[in-house]
């Protein structure tokens, strides 16, 4: 059967073949997003949002229906479709199914709005509960991989980038953040709406909202142009002076390893709450109470979510089976860090990985890992290991030109390793492919 098409199921059901096989209930076919419109309205202490998502994008295929990702924890309201009422919509087991009245052409604008409501809660999934997430005071997004639909109707696959405008009312004593740029807020009686615009394309799980009672205040940053901020309860301010103090020195040091910063700005917000990991969001970072402990404890972590700015954020994969392009390159970048700080070299660090994953299962096959084990930590460090056997391959100069050359060739756009390894090829006469083999596509270790 090609991809796209309609076969016949039981009890009348109909079967498309999935978008991606890793997550085969996300994504969907017939249309592409160019732009999210998000109104969210958010009560902090019943944890109840309320939403209008107006969605821009264009048909690529005529077709009866078109199908937006959305969690059954939400109900709908109303739906519009190009401005008139839609001849039927359905909201069952996650999506949201819509008839338009009138047939859309392909290349056809498909305007779509969506009133919503409820009480948003993580999605369950094989790597945990991801997606909007009460806090103790506040609420935190992580959505990777599969959890931006708990909390707006959308194309819920990294392959489909857009540009965002969201806006959250929220109670007054607390901040809201989101991406972008904060267009605008407003305070009225004891709410306050927050505006933001994220211009560069955005894939869905990197979209966030982040509320809690933090302030906002400006990383001291002289040596680099990217302006940085931190947002933060006032109790862990001193710990995080101390802790991410070397920040500024880090965004220098891949500014010059990997090309410019891809965003306008830079923003690590640290919860009141304990985050078991970090999270990564376009143009944000979120850390946990706990990654401030006062003794840079957690400073190998704060360098990966940067490098996740560039290898993530502006250069993000097509397929989930290339999850190494993410998580191989910013584990890298922390032993890059090291070897650029007075640390342990990237070759010290690499010995001792390698020792490491050699008395682990050999099972893994690094380029298409499969669902179960695509957030393996042997993927970050068989990731690693296979960019530093690159760098011996190339040489430092070749090598840290390709890395800005990647980035340059496809900021803001959707790659894969196919993509990488042909224009690795530029920058040596020798054949990469027994490399490429041996790490890529051989589950043992070289």
């Amino acid at each position: 059967m090609k991809p796209g098409k309609f076969a016949a199921g039981g009890a009348g059901k109909f079967y498309e073949e999935p978008v991606d096989a890793y997550l085969p209930q996300n994504g969907n076919r017939g249309y592409r997003v160019s732009r999210y419109e998000l109104e969210l309205t958010y009560k902090v202490p019943s944890n109840r949002l309320a939403g209008k998502a107006s969605i821009t994008a264009n048909a690529t295929e005529v077709r009866a229906k078109f199908a937006f990702d959305l969690s059954p924890a939400l109900t709908v309201s109303k739906v519009t479709v190009n401005g008139a009422r839609p001849a039927k919509y359905t909201h069952q087991h996650g999506k949201l199914t819509l008839t338009p009245a009138q047939k859309i052409p392909a290349g056809g604008a498909l305007s779509v709005t969506v009133q919503y409501a409820g009480t948003p809660s993580p999605i369950r999934s094989i790597w945990g509960e991801v997606g909007w997430e009460e806090l103790t005071e506040g609420a935190i997004v992580a959505s990777q991989p599969n959890g931006a639909a708990s909390w707006f109707p959308c194309d819920d696959h990294p392959s489909s980038k857009a540009s965002y405008q969201i806006s959250i009312t929220t109670d007054s004593p607390y901040y809201a953040l989101a991406n972008g740029t904060l267009l605008r807020k407003q305070t009225r009686a004891s709410h306050t709406t927050w505006v933001y615009e994220q211009s560069e394309p955005m894939a869905t799980y990197l979209t966030t909202v982040q509320i809690g009672p933090y302030e906002r205040r400006r990383v001291p940053s002289d040596q680099v142009a990217t302006p940085m901020h931190a947002v933060l309860p006032q109790r862990l301010r001193t710990r995080f002076e101390h802790d991410f103090a070397r920040q500024p020195e880090m965004m220098d040091t891949f500014v010059r390893l990997f090309g410019p910063y891809p965003f306008a700005d830079y923003t690590v917000l640290v919860t009141d709450d304990d985050l078991e990991i970090p999270v990564e969001a376009q143009g944000i970072s979120v850390f946990g109470a706990n990654h401030c402990d006062g003794r840079r404890g957690s400073e190998r972590l704060v360098a990966h979510e940067l490098a996740h700015q560039w290898f993530g954020n502006s250069l993000t994969l097509r397929s989930w089976r290339d999850i190494w392009l993410h998580e191989g390159f910013a584990c890298y970048a922390e032993w890059l860090w090291s070897e650029n700080s007075g640390g342990p070299s990237a070759q010290e660090i690499a010995t001792q990985a390698h020792l490491n994953l050699g008395l682990l299962p050999q099972d893994l096959l690094l380029g298409d890992p499969g669902p179960d084990l695509m957030f393996d930590d042997r993927v970050y460090k068989r990731g690693a290991l296979t960019l530093h056997a690159l760098r011996q391959a190339l040489g430092d100069g070749p090598f840290f030109d390709l890395l800005r050359q990647w980035t340059a060739r496809y900021r803001h756009s959707n790659v894969t390793t196919e993509e990488f390894t042909d224009l690795a090829a530029h920058f040596t006469d020798a054949p990469l492919r027994p490399l490429w083999d041996a790490w890529l596509w051989n589950k043992i270790l070289p």
